[in-house]
């Protein structure tokens, strides 16, 4: 079910609110241009800057515009179990059909806090978690041995591998099993990370590119890596100018530049720098994105 491009949904503002009309328009959007699902409220989608309510509101009404056709990957991480039991039984709740849980960031778990963190989130609801796993923000690496463990429970079924070291996908194949589901959460290394057995990514490139990150994965999953490498051709300036400043930022600003909604993010993040702007603008032309 899960695999394939899965774009971490950005969360349009408007004066400083959700515009739910903009996110239920993406949703649509994205369904249409070939993603194969969604992963709303991740860091992309602003979670550390949203209410409890807000959260919610996003993944219920992402879930109702989604309406089956393809699976929501609900964002359901915090530092904090209790919260995190929260969170991802809502998402159960409204129907997701998956938890993204992120490794608990500032308190910097042992291994073995890890087991036991991962283990009460997957005891305490029915829905199937895919490990969040980002060093460079949570400054906790879980290790493939770890994994591994934790691989062992029913429904931790898969990893959004943000190390960017694509040999993590060989090593996690020998400690989880080769149908432990392997999504790249880092868009400029997804092609080596699929090369290694990786299934998809759950991009931030795909926000804006939709279509050419749904095809990029489908060569990949035919096996056409020919084909896969032109469209990295194609996408990587676009990956390399998203992320110059913090990447949601861009994302959004280059979602305003197809109309699709407005580029405002919250504080403590601010609207990107002409330089960086001019940046997004030409690597979209390149893709075919905008003339």
């Amino acid at each position: 079910m899960f695999k394939g491009s899965l774009p971490a949904m950005v969360t349009p503002f408007k004066d400083d609110k959700l515009d739910a009309a903009a996110l239920d328009a993406l949703v649509e959007w994205h369904v249409q241009q070939g993603s194969n699902g969604l992963v709303p409220v991740g860091t992309t989608g602003e979670s550390p800057t949203l209410t409890h309510a807000e959260h919610g509101e996003v993944i219920e009404r992402v879930v109702k515009a989604a309406a089956g056709r393809i699976p929501v990957i609900a964002g359901a991480g915090s530092n904090n179990t209790k919260e995190g039991i929260h969170l991802i039984r809502h998402a159960a709740k409204v129907g997701a059909d998956a938890a993204l849980v992120v490794t608990p960031y500032y308190n910097k778990p042992t291994q073995a806090g890890l087991i036991a963190h991962f283990t009460a989130l997957h005891d305490c609801c029915d829905l199937p978690i895919i490990i969040y796993n980002i060093p460079g923000r949570s400054v906790v690496d879980m290790s493939p041995e770890t994994m591994g463990r934790l691989a062992a429970l029913p429904r931790i079924i898969g990893v959004k591998d943000a190390t960017g070291d694509v040999t993590r996908v060989s090593y996690q194949r020998q400690t989880c099993g080769a149908d432990f589901v392997q999504l790249s959460g880092e868009d400029a290394s997804a092609l080596g990370f699929n090369a290694h057995g990786g299934v998809g990514c759950i991009s931030v490139t795909a926000n804006v590119a939709p279509k050419l990150c749904a095809d990029f994965q489908a060569a990949m999953l035919a096996g056409d890596y020919a084909s896969a490498l032109d469209y990295q051709d194609r996408l990587m300036p676009l990956h390399t100018a998203i992320f110059l400043e913090p990447g949601l930022v861009g994302a959004k600003y280059g979602l305003s530049l197809l109309g699709k909604c407005q580029p405002d993010v919250r504080l403590p993040l601010i609207g990107l720098t002409d330089t960086t702007k001019a940046a997004i603008r030409d690597a979209m032309v390149h893709a075919g994105l905008i003339d």
